[in-house]
């Protein structure tokens, strides 16, 4: 597949600005003109003794902002190993990602932490709340966590939003409650409001509906879609199960590593309720 360069112009201005205060609309704001994830020949080898395995082999790809891409590939494809190296939560052995125009290999340990906290909200598939915190507290926390700072001044959690989230996820009447008293659609929609409350340019979801069931599955790609064409969040989903890939508007199919052809998703012109309206509570 190709992919369009980036000049090294642009991923230099892009790591300055990283180093500075960073100041962060309302709104996610990105350049129309160029991919907001990046990878050129992205490949990952894993070593133990003198057994060597590459998950991941020269992978290339382009998303463009405000795309919703689901990858999709058998267990031991290598999806999540690539999930892994798009957040930055490992680092490639060879090749490059590039992420809003700053690439992960220019940067140091610290410098990733702070681009994931900034800019990509993640979804697992086991939800990863806080088991002693109520579901408004495991969305606090994520956002203390972020450091959000705006003119150089840490900013506070807007509260508006956070209920225009509750609204859109259909969780304002559970936020009191902690996770065993939800549901697992309930966990899932609130670990998606997690995910959004920092306001990320990228949003990445890990087989989000693997531990669910049809109906809350259902209710959970509902939302992702539904936050990616209200919020313009770019969404990138890895799973296992190509009926719920079918949803995205980009289907990349991965084998042994590699990506190994593309389609565009079935359900992908599914409409959306107006604002404010909520599938039934799962």
């Amino acid at each position: 597949m190709g992919v369009p360069p980036i000049s090294c112009e642009t991923v230099n201005r892009a790591n300055r600005d990283l180093m500075k205060p960073r100041v962060y609309n309302k709104d996610v704001q990105t350049e129309k003109s160029s991919p907001i994830i990046f990878t050129d020949n992205l490949t990952k080898v894993y070593t133990a003794g003198r057994i060597k395995v590459t998950a991941v082999r020269r992978v290339s790809l382009a998303v463009e902002p405000g795309e919703f891409v689901a990858i999709v590939g058998p267990s031991g494809s290598g999806k999540s190993t690539l999930f892994y190296l798009l957040g930055g939560l490992t680092q490639a052995t060879e090749g490059r990602v590039v992420i809003d125009g700053v690439d992960f290999a220019t940067l140091s340990d610290a410098e990733r932490t702070r681009l994931r906290k900034h800019r990509i909200g993640f979804v697992f598939q086991k939800f990863n709340l806080l088991p002693t915190l109520s579901a408004m507290g495991n969305i606090e926390i994520a956002y203390e966590v972020s450091g959000r700072m705006v003119n150089g001044k840490k900013e506070p959690l807007d509260r508006a939003y956070l209920n225009h989230l509750s609204e859109l996820l259909a969780i304002q009447g559970r936020l009191d409650h902690r996770p065993s008293e939800l549901s697992g659609g309930e966990q899932q929609r609130v670990a998606i409001a997690r995910a959004l409350i920092t306001r990320p340019a990228i949003v990445l979801a890990d087989e989000p509906t693997g531990n669910l069931d049809t109906k809350s599955s259902d209710a959970v790609l509902h939302m992702l879609l539904r936050s990616n064409r209200e919020l313009g969040q770019t969404t990138l989903m890895i799973t296992h199960n190509p009926e719920a890939a079918s949803i995205a508007s980009r289907i990349l199919y991965m084998r042994d590593g590699e990506l190994v052809r593309e389609e565009k998703g079935t359900r992908s012109g599914i409409s959306l309720p107006v604002s404010g309206a909520a599938p039934a509570a799962v």
